[in-house]
């Protein structure tokens, strides 16, 4: 008796796992048939894109090889202003030169004349590194186009000196009291030194830092600078 309830109850079990089998190996028959319709699919779209891509890659060579061709960039300078010729009094004699006329007077000088004693210091008008004068008096080369200055006299510290080398009494006097160190901004230092003394702006130590406050010195010798404008003004007077 015990012996059929257990034949009956493993047919039983039987029939229970058979019909999970079974959905088992439908599921199975379905995610083929999925990866089958997707592997079909992506198929056609690989399909497509390439057969689109094919027909339209002639018409752009076509397309690219009719259009015209750009002419090649024109240089700066001819796109630029023409070149100007001028003639620049500079140190007591006459310099020609032949550039844009968009040209500052530092970079002239600088880049056209080899006259580098005037420094780029900021090139916005700030530090005083490129003082000059102009007609005796102090300008900033780095904002003054040298179109501008035809018929007028521009000093360098080139043209400080004597006709014989013999040192003006402006650079003597910044020797004498040590008034640079590193020496970068002296040039414009001295120049804008002498236009002090010739404005007649050394009447007191007060005027003279007022007078000299444009020209920055990295090195803080400015003491030193105003003592030898001191010494310096009552020799350029004789």
């Amino acid at each position: 008796m015990a012996g059929a309830r257990r034949s009956r109850s493993s047919r039983l079990a039987v029939r229970a796992r058979a019909p999970r089998d079974g959905s088992a190996q439908h599921g199975s028959s379905m995610n083929d048939e999925t990866s089958k319709q997707s592997a079909s699919a992506g198929n056609r779209r690989r399909f497509l894109i390439g057969s689109a891509l094919g027909g339209a890659l002639p018409l752009i060579a076509r397309e690219a090889a009719a259009a015209p061709t750009a002419p090649p960039a024109a240089p700066a300078s001819s796109a630029g202003a023409a070149v100007v010729t001028l003639a620049l009094r500079i140190n007591g004699g006459t310099r020609q030169v032949a550039l844009d006329p968009r040209t500052t007077l530092l970079d002239t000088l600088r880049e056209h004349l080899d006259l580098t004693g005037a420094k780029k210091g900021c090139d916005h008008g700030q530090c005083g590194a490129c003082t000059v004068l102009v007609d005796g008096r102090r300008e900033l080369s780095c904002l003054t186009l040298a179109v501008g200055l035809a018929g007028r006299e521009v000093t360098t510290i080139e043209g400080v000196a004597g006709p014989d080398g013999a040192l003006h009494p402006m650079q003597q006097a910044f020797i004498d009291h040590d008034a640079f160190q590193c020496g970068y901004c002296t040039p414009g230092q001295i120049l804008s030194a002498i236009g002090c003394v010739r404005e007649g702006q050394a009447g007191s130590l007060d005027a003279i830092r007022e007078s000299m406050s444009g020209n920055l010195c990295r090195c803080a010798a400015y003491p030193n600078i105003v003592a030898a404008i001191v010494q310096a003004a009552p020799r350029m007077e004789t």
